[in-house]
């Protein structure tokens, strides 16, 4: 991937709680706007979401973690999803048959422990999702829980990375690293939460602009 292929990373904003924080991260410039349907402090309903995100133009991603099938299907038609991210156990068979009931992407996270080889990882989902989400194993919980993922661990997979399928980092990103971790890991989307947190479930507006802006400048 060129230069010019850097400079067009995609920025995702998640772990938003409040419209105000989606208006900001719309308005800085974020291409998705995430919300957790998941268990955790950032959790908010079918409800909530769809007030959260109100009707910016934006791309709306929602994360799901081990929950019935039809529920997420469900969830996903009722709410007008561009992406519907599993985080949990879901096998590839779920994620293949969630990937067919409609029109939105399915991206599965991958969380990566200490010895495990990124490539045997995707190679169980890369040909029944769109993305493959890296972020480093938490014993805490659900996602990076702020730890960092060193782009070592993508980097050697990146040059022999399934074409069509695009890479999402997550884990431990802020706007002091985050241009560093797209020139040396190459993904297609960086993912940030709690990086650009003032508190939990509260964005912190110059965290936002200067992520996205730094993210952008990696090119």
């Amino acid at each position: 991937m060129g230069d010019a292929a850097r400079a067009a990373v995609r920025v995702k904003i998640c772990g938003l709680c409040r419209p105000e924080d989606a208006r900001l991260a719309a308005e800085a410039g974020a291409d998705f706007l995430g919300v957790v349907l998941a268990p955790g402090p950032r959790r908010q309903d079918v409800r909530s979401a769809r007030r959260i995100w109100g009707d910016l133009p934006v791309a709306r991603a929602a994360v799901f973690a081990d929950t019935d099938e039809s529920e997420v299907c469900r969830a996903a038609d009722r709410l007008g999803l561009s992406v519907v991210q599993l985080h949990g156990s879901e096998p590839p068979e779920f994620c293949g048959r969630v990937r067919g009931a409609g029109p939105w992407q399915v991206w599965k996270a991958v969380r990566i422990r200490e010895g495990e080889r990124l490539p045997d990882l995707v190679g169980r989902f890369g040909a029944v999702v769109d993305a493959v989400l890296v972020e480093p194993f938490s014993e805490h919980g659900l996602g990076g829980m702020g730890a960092p993922l060193h782009p070592e661990v993508v980097a050697g997979a990146r040059r022999a990375w399934p074409p069509g399928l695009a890479l999402v980092v997550a884990g431990g990103l802020r706007p002091e690293n985050v241009t560093a971790v797209v020139r040396s890991a190459r993904p297609h989307v960086v993912d940030v939460s709690s990086g650009v947190e003032a508190r939990i479930g509260v964005k912190d507006p110059e965290k936002v602009r200067a992520f996205i802006r730094n993210a952008r400048s990696a090119g």
